[in-house]
């Protein structure tokens, strides 16, 4: 692939991962939002469409999982990366958004900051900072 189509790539899908989180409070639903940065360590948590919760969270996390497979692709040009980020995104979110979602119906009553952190993982491509060094690093070491 050529060096500016590479470099061009690499910008418009970061730049896609800000749309998606700049744009965030209008195309998903997620009342944690306010709950998170309002009085939670003081007040219980109100009531909660779990399943809408579920499949916007499921929307978002698909997004940015397209996107950060897309930067994969762009910069590695690697199947087996690709294939392995891919399992690895879908592992992840399965057993994140279940105990995201125990979590929720037991209305954080074990504590905030565990569902707090495993929200984050789901809602941010935090993964992607993750992968990059991690594959960035094989290449190296495949030298």
């Amino acid at each position: 692939m050529n060096k500016y189509i590479k470099i061009a790539l690499v910008l418009i899908l970061f730049l896609l991962l800000f749309v998606v989180r700049s744009t965030a409070s209008k195309l998903f639903y997620d009342p944690l939002v306010l709950y998170f940065k309002n009085d939670y360590l003081y007040k219980n948590i109100e009531q909660i469409d779990v399943w809408r919760l579920m499949i916007n969270m499921l929307y978002r996390y698909l997004l940015n999982s397209v996107i950060t497979l897309g930067l994969i692709w762009v910069l590695f040009e690697r199947k087996d990366y690709l294939k392995f980020s891919g399992f690895f995104l879908m592992i992840a979110f399965m057993i994140l958004m279940v105990v995201f979602v125990f979590l929720v119906k037991d209305q954080f009553k074990s504590g905030y900051l565990l569902p707090f952190y495993i929200r984050r993982f789901i809602i941010h491509p935090l993964f992607l900072l993750i992968l990059l060094p991690a594959f960035y690093y094989q290449k190296l070491s495949n030298r």
